[in-house]
């Protein structure tokens, strides 16, 4: 009888044994899996880009932001009001800052910060000739600079290069001065439906949030169908 019941516990420490080796067996198969899965990955993303986490991330939110638009714009609101609505007091000082950030120039102030801007962009595209300079230099030794008793007047001559650098410059500031100015072209073509050139202004801006109200109306008045 003790023979049997000792026979049994062996058989059962056995078969518990084998239960538990057979665990650790199928662990250490799946940790291997895994391992040689991460290996894998990980020099998957060796071969990617520095910024491709940062750019799939971009990429998601740009496409949540693209449904979230067209599911507000199929349900008949206005995207850019709803999106304000949920803005915080933080959201709109970060746009605040980010605005002026993006545009510090604060328009016209008076005439010498004017002049100002204007002198630190066109001397920003200065590009000096130095082997010129020096060279100027060698030759005119300590009258290279000047003082108020100097008398080197009328001695440099500027080189062509110069001179056709200077001249493309100024021709690129008439251009973009002729760009900027609030002269407006008159169309001779358009239709004369103003008494004045105040009254020219009043039209173009009833035109601009009602035209396309009233178009059918004024083109039956044009024709003479007009009920």
């Amino acid at each position: 009888m003790d023979k049997e019941k000792s026979s049994n516990d062996a058989d059962s420490k056995r078969t518990e044994r084998l239960a538990r080796l057979k665990e650790l067996h199928l662990r250490r198969n799946e940790a291997r899996k895994l391992n040689h899965a991460e290996v894998i990955e990980e020099d998957h993303r060796k071969d990617l880009p520095t910024n491709y986490e940062r750019r799939v991330e971009r990429v998601k939110k740009q496409e949540e932001q693209t449904k979230r638009r067209r599911e507000i714009t199929d349900s008949g609101l206005d995207h850019e009001r709803v999106e304000q609505l949920e803005w915080t007091a933080e959201d709109c000082d970060k746009w605040e800052k980010k605005r002026k950030k993006k545009n510090p120039d604060v328009g016209f102030d008076n005439y010498e910060q004017c002049t100002y801007r204007s002198y630190t962009k066109l001397t920003a595209q200065i590009k000096p000739d130095m082997e010129a300079c020096n060279k100027q230099k060698e030759e005119l030794g300590e009258d290279y600079y000047a003082t108020s008793g100097s008398m080197i007047h009328g001695t440099h001559k500027p080189s062509e290069k110069a001179v056709n650098r200077m001249v493309e410059d100024l021709e690129q500031q008439y251009s973009k001065r002729g760009k900027f100015s609030r002269r407006r072209a008159f169309d001779i073509d358009a239709d004369i439906d103003y008494i004045n050139e105040r009254n020219r202004s009043f039209n173009k801006k009833i035109e601009r949030y009602y035209g396309k109200y009233t178009a059918e109306i004024k083109q039956n008045l044009e024709r003479g169908t007009a009920v």
